[in-house]
């Protein structure tokens, strides 16, 4: 049964509201994650141009046997936030012959029952206990689906952990570490600073997939807001900020148009922008100090050209 805390979110229609009548707009990267945009992002991640997916993967395959061993306990619950199609986790249960509770938490209710019950069906000895809600909101509402004596492991694939800024990402950590408990684990994927153009390549695919998944949270608003976005009128853009060392994403506006929401009327001139998600890139040092107050690192796994990393910590 999944136990939902979603989008009938309470300040979710505020949070909008503000993003949008703010001198920079912007709106919140959640919204990509309906069952629409979860399925383009699956796209995304099979695309030749978007090195991420397959260098962790690949990543995972060469160490599995050691990161497994972190993990591997019936008394463990494995807890996934934005699991989406769960991926890579399956490569976790396929070496494991002991399986851990599961706990996947999603945005995108659709999304995570349908891969729940897929999950169920391959895994039979697998206990999954899916929860959509916002994790960046309150991982303490979570905390009554895992049995008080089971060790906890968060695992946080992708590159998820660089939609925060650096004080959100301590403010995560910090909420994190209380709920794992002391010795709980930690294990997360973090996009390692590169070439510029490999970045520009992967978030500006030829097959404009991001562009679609991108565009989806405008149609998105349109289906669920009641907004009138044309969205034609609308393009996607993703840039590398070379001081903030991170790509961002937005939505360019192609003409001078109001649109209205919720009552509001939005103003447009051609070529003003919404920011609709950010994404750090990190070199190991950097990450580690990050981390450093709450966890202790036991290992680090990367590729050869060190475009990616995969951590495994525990809280202090």
């Amino acid at each position: 049964m999944l136990q939902n805390q979603l989008l009938k979110e309470p300040g979710l229609q505020e949070e909008i509201l503000e993003g949008l009548l703010s001198e920079t707009k912007r709106l919140p990267s959640k919204l990509f994650y309906d069952e629409r945009g979860s399925k383009l992002f699956d796209l995304i991640c099979m695309l030749d141009e978007y090195y991420l997916t397959r260098t962790e993967i690949r990543i995972m395959k060469d160490n599995i046997h050691e990161i497994t061993s972190f993990i591997e306990n019936p008394k463990t619950a494995l807890i996934e936030p934005g699991s989406g199609s769960s991926i890579k986790t399956r490569l976790l249960f396929d070496n494991m012959k002991e399986l851990p509770v599961y706990v996947p938490l999603d945005i995108s209710e659709e999304h995570l029952l349908k891969t729940a019950e897929t999950l169920k069906r391959n895994y039979p000895g697998l206990k999954v206990i899916p929860i959509a809600g916002d994790y960046t909101k309150d991982f303490e509402a979570f905390t009554g689906a895992v049995p008080q004596d089971f060790k906890k492991v968060l695992y946080y694939p992708g590159s998820s952990i660089g939609n925060f800024t650096h004080r959100e990402l301590q403010h995560f950590l910090k909420i994190v570490a209380q709920f794992l408990g002391h010795g709980g684990g930690f294990l997360v994927g973090v996009d390692l600073k590169k070439d510029p153009s490999i970045l520009h390549s992967a978030y500006n695919d030829r097959e404009n997939i991001t562009a679609r998944f991108n565009l989806n949270i405008l149609e998105r608003l349109n289906r669920e807001f009641g907004s009138d976005f044309e969205i034609q009128n609308f393009s996607h853009k993703a840039v590398y900020n070379h001081l903030k060392d991170r790509i961002e994403m937005y939505l360019v506006s192609s003409l001078v148009q109001t649109v209205h929401i919720a009552g509001h009327k939005i103003f447009f001139a051609r070529g003003d922008k919404i920011l609709t998600e950010y994404s750090y890139k990190y070199n190991p040092a950097e990450f580690e100090r990050l981390t450093h107050e709450c966890f202790r690192k036991e290992s680090l796994w990367t590729d050869e050209n060190n475009y990616f990393g995969i951590w495994y910590f525990t809280v202090r």
